[in-house]
């Protein structure tokens, strides 16, 4: 009888060890998920910046206090820049260093009235990055998924077991048969919305740059290294991905590969995230 209730514990510890492990693997085994450590925190007026790992590819920021009026925060490598709205919450929000290693400057503006804003803080940072493909696979604010994400469990499912260039494959292909193009919502939603994985992965629908956020967001909780590109197709505003794999960088375009555009021919990227 003792025997029979030993075996049957290590049966049931054998049934929970392959659940836990089949569960690292549904959830990524290689993905990678920001984390504010409080190691490195920076602070100038109102912004903070925590920098604490900025080696991975990533800084957060916020308010150090709630506002109620419109932030933007800007982030200035050389020539290149890129502004963000920053929410009033005083809740950090990550965002990638997506030009590489180098000087960083990231200020905060605040609006005063109209369309005017002052200069309500600034921190200088000075990256050097482990791996330069980093920046291509955290979430970050235009690519925003957390561990509860279905688009997230869904990737582990379909990559589960697969090579890179399968895993990639299997990404494509489920973009391809199971969404829809959102056309009401391409004509209603208004300037600088961001990208919604979770609101657009359960009605399966959405307009472009939700599209390629969800195929980002699969890629990059499966290790492959991926971008949201922002920029024009034969002069309208569009999006689409491209990502690496096995040294190769390949472009797709969810919303073309859906036929919600007609045979687009000329790309040109203004940003990525």
């Amino acid at each position: 009888m003792k025997r029979r209730v030993l075996l049957c514990l290590m049966l049931a510890l054998l049934v929970t060890a392959a659940g836990a492990v089949w569960g690292t693997a549904a959830m990524g085994a290689s993905a990678k998920w920001p984390v504010a450590s409080g190691k490195s925190v920076k602070k100038n007026g109102k912004l903070k910046v925590d920098a604490s790992n900025i080696n991975q590819g990533y800084f957060m920021a916020s308010l150090q206090k709630k506002s109620s009026k419109k932030m933007k925060l800007r982030v200035v490598k050389g020539k290149e820049s890129l502004t963000y709205d920053l929410n009033g919450k005083g809740d950090y929000e990550v965002f990638p260093f997506q030009y590489g290693s180098g000087k960083y400057e990231i200020s905060l503006w605040e609006n005063v009235s109209g369309k005017k804003y002052s200069a309500a803080g600034k921190v200088t940072l000075t990256v050097k990055l482990k791996d330069d493909s980093f920046p291509f696979l955290y979430p970050n604010q235009y690519v925003d998924y957390t561990k509860a994400s279905e688009a997230v469990k869904k990737a582990g499912e379909l990559c589960e077991g697969k090579k890179t260039a399968d895993a990639y494959k299997a990404v494509q292909d489920f973009m391809t048969n199971s969404f829809v193009y959102d056309y009401v919502k391409a004509v209603t939603v208004k300037a600088g919305v961001l990208p919604d994985i979770d609101g657009t992965y359960k009605k399966k629908m959405g307009v472009c740059q939700d599209l390629s956020a969800i195929m980002v967001c699969m890629l990059r909780t499966q290790g492959i290294p991926a971008k949201l590109v922002i920029g024009y197709v034969d002069k309208n505003y569009h999006a689409w991905t491209t990502a690496t794999v096995n040294g190769k960088e390949i472009f797709f375009d969810p919303t073309a590969a859906l036929n919600a555009i007609s045979a687009p021919k000329d790309y040109s990227t203004e940003r990525y995230y």
